[in-house]
């Protein structure tokens, strides 16, 4: 019969079209996970020789030669802050250069520091009122905080109270801590999540997809070598700030609630030693 080889072939064009794209959308993941992993490894290496020649500067090592000495706990605790505060700075000019050697003009639109043109929101979406932000940020603490102690004790590594910042600390370098955790870091990070490789997603994905695949890898960029714990606990954040970003067609709203959720847990942590 001439007409049966067509009819068994017409159910395989589906079937390929799936395939082709689900091997797309694993693609775009790869890239959006290597992006983000090229990102924070450069960020990092450049923290660490910024912080090592300028803090053996500092202490009058020679930065190159010689036998080093060993250094002082105080010296370390500050090292070691210094690498992650300049890590942020770094990264945080590494995705706006990247961004504007690629748009070109269209840059703070690429990253959602100017309003969106046409506004993100399908038919029927109200975008993101003020009042219903305000709504999220009075809840999320709660939620945010329940979460991370739930993951954590799932993973017997439950998260301390009554502690306190590094003894090694001076109070600017506490004050300085507390900007890294509250400013730089939700600002570098989500530029680089929610800002560069959230824009690149809208390329691949719908906007159910760019949120998952953004946070997929911000909680992969979050892995240390105690495990998952950390990665697991950040998932609800991570789809909120998507959720955020892309109802609000603006990336100061997540700099915020990130920001806010720092805050949060920090409270938690700290809270009872402060007083």
């Amino acid at each position: 019969m001439p007409g049966m080889p067509a009819a068994s072939a017409a159910p395989a064009r589906p079937r390929r079209s799936r395939v082709r794209a689900g091997l797309g959308a694993a693609t775009a993941l790869v890239g959006l996970a290597f992006a983000a992993f090229l990102a924070l490894a450069v960020a990092t290496l450049l923290a660490l020789v910024i912080v090592r020649v300028g803090g053996d500067w500092i202490d009058g090592i020679a930065v190159l030669g010689g036998e080093r000495p060993r250094l002082h706990p105080r010296q370390l605790a500050m090292r070691e802050l210094a690498v992650d505060v300049v890590r942020q700075v770094v990264l945080a000019l590494l995705v706006v250069g990247a961004v504007r050697w690629r748009d070109g003009a269209a840059w703070r639109r690429t990253l959602a520091l100017v309003p969106p043109v046409p506004p993100p929101w399908g038919p029927g979406a109200p975008g993101l009122s003020a009042r219903r932000f305000a709504v999220i940020l009075l809840a999320w603490p709660l939620i945010h905080i329940t979460w991370v102690t739930g993951s954590a004790e799932l993973f017997r590594m439950p998260i301390g109270r009554h502690t306190a910042l590094s003894p090694g600390l001076t109070p600017a370098a506490a004050a300085l801590w507390f900007a890294y955790v509250l400013v730089l870091a939700p600002v570098a990070e989500e530029l680089l999540m929610r800002g560069a490789l959230f824009a690149r997603a809208r390329e691949a994905f719908a906007a159910r997809g760019a949120i998952l695949a953004t946070a997929v890898v911000f909680a992969g960029a979050h892995v240390t070598p105690a495990g998952f714990a950390r990665p697991l606990s950040l998932i609800p954040l991570a789809l909120i700030l998507g959720w955020v970003r892309w109802r609000s067609g603006r990336l100061w709203p997540g700099i915020l609630l990130h920001a806010w959720s720092n805050l949060a847990m920090i409270a938690y942590v700290l809270g009872p030693a402060l007083g």
